[in-house]
């Protein structure tokens, strides 16, 4: 009899301990968001996905995380009505069991799988994460994912409406031959143009792909009077000084600390493999990470801060590619090996599409000012995003600081012209500002950086 009461007794205590455990609440970190970004461009690197196209991967699963957060938080404010063709998300079922930072969550690892081409990368990421809220309460996560999936639903019937599946149907771009002026391939590989057609794919903050048109490039000529001539004679020079001075330059480390291009291909003997890396946004989303870390941002601040800045970097490469394909400049490699120097080789490899503007410029310029209007104008951070890669920790004073190094290094990658660069960070910075005074909408009343986790 005893030990039948000690049985019942243990088993009782066991169904209490169980039962309080499922009604622990679920918590859901900012680290929690940087883990799910890592993963993402994890999975952009692998996927090999243009500089473009990444912008794009980020943003969507940024602001289906954020509307379900700002349903909750009233530091936050909706932004349907303020970006392009964005409605209002439905509000959840049953509000009384909902984890909104789990359905946050949830929608940008489902958001971002949709996206993707190796979705497995991150599905067992998210497995993982959906069996240990399990295990803290059940029924918190179900509910919290039956909203998610809600959103998700929601969040895709927009986005599918952007004209990117358009894109993809349309026409290569034409190489224009009997222009000197105009864009051709590049050595290694002579990529066809990529994305050509970006600027037809809907803008969210900015009102068209033309609105922050820039000043056309210098026109093309090889009169030693010319700008062109000028400019193209400085990348020259600024090549062969770093030549003399070695491998160790400053110049050539800010070049590779910022090269970014997903598209370098190797050669070796017959062979030809591309290497992998991120892309300029990605860097940037990087820094937001970076800055979020230092600041012990919580976790909703954490997401506005990501999908602030993504839109910025979104919208930025929009801006760009309008200009790229209109101006459709010819890349310093091309005009040196065919007027100068035929043996001339750029420190990084060209990326395959026209010069005019510089992306990582205006990108990096949208993105500093956005990050400012966040953290703050002197905020100091190092650099670590590029450490996997091989390319050791920068230190920087600023956002402004590291968006002028980001476009400079352009120049002593060999792969744009001063104009480029200089009215492309123009361009980027005006933009910014542009995106932040249109987001302003995002926050009720200024969030303190310094968040408690």
């Amino acid at each position: 009899m005893k030990r039948i009461s000690l049985l019942l007794f243990s088993a009782s205590l066991l169904c209490i301990i169980a039962c309080n455990k499922k009604e622990q609440p679920i918590e859901v970190t900012s680290e929690n968001m940087h883990q799910a970004i890592d993963k993402v461009v994890e999975v952009m690197i692998h996927d090999i996905f243009s500089p473009v196209v990444a912008s794009r991967i980020f943003v969507y699963p940024d602001i289906a995380a954020y509307e379900i957060i700002a349903k909750n938080d009233p530091n936050y404010n909706s932004l349907a009505g303020t970006i392009n063709g964005l409605k209002p998300i439905p509000n959840p079922i049953d509000t009384a069991n909902v984890n909104y930072k789990v359905s946050a969550l949830i929608a940008h690892l489902e958001l971002s799988k949709s996206l993707i081409f190796s979705e497995d990368r991150i599905t067992a990421y998210q497995d993982s994460l959906y069996n240990t809220w399990k295990k803290t309460n059940e029924k918190e996560f179900e509910k919290s994912k039956e909203y998610a999936m809600q959103v998700v639903t929601h969040m895709k019937k927009w986005m599918d409406t952007d004209n990117y599946k358009q894109t993809r149907t349309m026409p290569k771009f034409t190489v224009n031959t009997d222009d000197p002026s105009r864009w051709q391939p590049t050595p290694p590989a002579y990529m066809d143009g990529i994305e050509p057609h970006w600027m037809k794919i809907r803008t969210l903050a900015i009102d068209s792909a033309a609105q922050f048109k820039p000043i056309p490039p210098p026109e093309f000529s090889m009169e030693e009077d010319s700008q062109f001539y000028k400019e193209t004679m400085e990348v020259y020079n600024v090549r062969n000084k770093m030549t003399e001075e070695g491998d160790d330059s400053e110049e050539i480390a800010i070049a590779k600390f910022w090269d970014c291009n997903p598209y370098v291909s190797v050669t070796k003997g017959h062979l030809m493999f591309a290497t992998k890396k991120i892309t300029p946004g990605a860097h940037w989303i990087g820094i937001t990470k970076i800055a979020c870390r230092k600041t012990n941002t919580d976790f909703n601040k954490t997401v506005f801060a990501y999908t602030k800045t993504a839109i910025s970097i979104f919208d930025g490469f929009i801006s760009c590619w309008d200009e790229k394909y209109r101006s459709n400049l010819i890349r310093p490699e091309t005009v040196i090996n065919q007027y100068i120097d035929e043996n001339w080789k750029p420190v990084l490899q060209t990326p395959p599409f026209p010069e005019y503007t510089s992306g990582h410029s205006v990108v990096s310029g949208a993105a500093a000012k956005t990050l400012t209007s966040i953290f703050g104008d002197d905020f100091a951070f190092d650099d670590d995003t590029e450490t996997p890669y091989g390319i050791p920790v920068r230190s920087f004073s600023s956002f402004n600081n590291a968006s002028t190094e980001a476009a400079l290094s352009r120049m002593y990658g060999g792969i744009h012209y001063r104009a480029a660069i200089d009215v492309g960070l123009s361009q980027g910075q005006t933009l910014g500002e542009y995106v932040i005074n249109k987001l302003s909408v995002m926050t009720n009343k200024e969030v303190a950086s310094t968040s408690v986790k």
